[in-house]
């Protein structure tokens, strides 16, 4: 097993610069996603762990060893990619053992390990066909146990998920990351998905143009959001944001035609002279109907409704408080007709605070 580790790396395309200073420490045996939209240089930054990206600058080490200028065969890892990348032509064990053959695995241990990948993954009856006879599913699964026979120190998945269906998908992050456990193997996993990256991630590596954004938690991501665009990013629905000023001594908030009071513990050292320019990030999940529970103090606002979304337990709101479009949850009895005006409430300790101008957090 092995920690991955990313030091100042860069990669550019001539001028034009895709990964720039990326610092990254991935744990021993650690879940690790990578997440941010399309790119973001998320799918370079893995590929540069496998070997299948030169290194423009810094370094990239895999336990103790500095792999910049090894070839990847040499780096003890495996990758499993978006289009599965089996061999049509080959039975599902002639897929298995290609890498072993390679390798020039003695037959024993090479039918050992096989058979052993086959069992994990409950492909043992399909190992006589071809890729051409088998599902999205059960392909994903062979070019999983074509992963695990070789026995990596780390493990790469880009994108893996991205072309199954929607039930699929859901069973098949719970598989994959019940097996990075049973193996206790250090994973690293691409994905553009917010809602596979919080599922799966131990912790999560936001990237936007190259740059880390936040790294940490699920929850310590999605409940203190560095800067907007993370706190866009993580959370479906996303987060609504509207523009405010916060008084010269930081105790309110000022919206266009509504106020909402800042609690002490969310208020900034300082507010600035004449009030600072900020926006005020308000989670769905932290608006409410009248007579739920609300921690600490609420807001009492009016909403007019545009859109409602049935969910099926829920609905999910689409609205306007003033000029500014904000979306919420509620429960799914007495769906609200569009174009009426309904009660809210507003839970103030959970608003997120930015500074307007460099979008970076404000609250501790």
């Amino acid at each position: 097993m092995a920690a991955v580790t990313f030091k100042d790396v860069a990669k550019r395309y001539g001028a034009v610069s895709i990964i720039e200073g990326l610092n990254l420490d991935i744990r021993d045996r650690e879940f690790l996603v990578l997440v941010g939209p399309s790119g973001c240089g998320k799918s370079t930054a893995l590929r540069m762990i496998a070997g299948l990206e030169e290194i423009t600058g810094g370094t990239v080490a895999i336990g103790d060893r500095v792999v910049n200028d090894l070839p990847p065969k040499e780096r003890d890892v495996a990758m499993v990619f978006q289009n599965y990348a089996l061999y049509p032509h080959m039975s599902v064990r002639e897929n298995l053992e290609f890498g072993l053959k390679i390798r020039k695995t003695p037959k024993p241990d090479m039918d050992k390990l096989v058979n052993e990948a086959a069992d994990i993954l409950d492909i043992t009856h399909l190992l006589d066909r071809k890729p051409k006879q088998l599902s999205g599913g059960q392909r994903q699964r062979v070019a999983l146990g074509r992963a695990i026979v070789r026995k990596p120190a780390v493990f790469l998945f880009d994108e893996p998920l991205s072309n199954l269906d929607a039930k699929l998908r859901v069973a098949m992050r719970a598989e994959i990351k019940k097996l990075q456990q049973r193996l206790q193997v250090t994973a690293v996993y691409v994905t553009h998905d917010q809602i596979e990256a919080m599922t799966m991630g131990h912790r999560i590596a936001v990237l936007k143009e190259g740059k880390l954004q936040q790294l940490g938690t699920p929850l310590e991501v999605y409940e203190r959001p560095a800067n907007i665009f993370v706190a866009q990013f993580i959370g479906s629905p996303p987060m609504n944001f509207l523009e405010a000023t916060l008084d010269a001594n930081g105790t309110a908030l000022v919206g266009q035609g509504f106020t909402l009071p800042v609690p002490q513990s969310l208020r900034p050292v300082t507010a600035g002279k004449g009030g600072r320019k900020i926006k005020v990030g308000i989670r769905p999940d932290h608006i409410f109907q009248p007579g739920q529970a609300v921690r600490g103090e609420p807001a009492k606002l009016e909403a007019k409704v545009e859109i409602v979304e049935p969910m099926g337990n829920e609905l999910i709101v689409h609205s306007r408080l003033g000029e500014y479009g904000i979306v919420f949850r509620m429960p799914p009895q007495n769906t609200p007709e569009t174009g009426a005006t309904l009660p809210v409430v507003v839970e103030l300790d959970s608003l997120h605070l930015f500074d307007a101008e460099t979008e970076q957090r404000l609250t501790a």
